[in-house]
């Protein structure tokens, strides 16, 4: 017979295991977790290609794929962008759940004119946003995004590479590489897709 100590020390045990039983395990991912960053989760207003001011809020409940560049980009930005069609492609009926914001990181010439005739031709749910030097600045700064004007060229835009994505409850969780396979975000953002509100 158990000493009542043992019994106790037993009975922990056998809670332990249940409790890590009952736990979800953490989700894998292709891209990098940053889910435990503070950062990438706040406010912000800015004006979309249709005219209209979009809060970080009009997306709850849907995982989002942000992508900051800007329009004349001559490399990096258009097979983004494409990339990011196929995607939504590959989701199906699934893509209604994602919302993918394309954001300028040049909004002296990145209009709403400019990124409405820019943005949707990639897919017709993408969202341009634009704003002043000053909302870019902030929004930028909030996802730790670098920019700045190419000195030899200031027509070109520098700026950090890489797609951020927001889980439907508006937390950021993931930093995707450009060049990652399509088929790896396709599986990233089902994982995410998958979690409960």
């Amino acid at each position: 017979m158990l000493s009542p100590r043992r019994f106790s020390q037993a009975v922990f045990l056998l809670l332990a295991v249940l409790l890590a039983a009952c736990s979800p395990p953490a989700p894998t991912f292709k891209a990098t977790d940053i889910s435990g960053v503070d950062w990438g989760s706040g406010y912000f207003e800015l004006t979309a290609h249709t005219g209209q001011r979009a809060k970080a809020a009009d997306f709850q409940g849907k995982v989002v794929v942000m992508f900051f560049g800007f329009t004349h980009c001559p490399d990096v930005c258009p097979p983004t962008m494409a990339k990011l069609a196929v995607l939504m492609k590959r989701l199906g009926d699934d893509a209604q759940r994602v919302q993918v914001l394309f954001i300028t990181v040049d909004p002296e010439n990145d209009t709403v004119k400019q990124l409405a005739g820019f943005v949707p031709q990639f897919n017709p749910t993408f969202i341009g946003l634009t704003g002043t030097d000053k909302e870019i600045a902030v929004v930028a700064s909030e996802y730790k995004v670098a920019y700045g004007k190419n000195p030899k060229t200031p027509a070109l835009v520098d700026h950090s590479t890489g797609i951020l994505v927001k889980d439907a409850k508006g937390k950021l969780r993931l930093l995707v590489k450009n060049d990652v396979p399509v088929e790896d975000l396709e599986h990233d953002v089902r994982v995410l897709l998958k979690e409960k509100n």
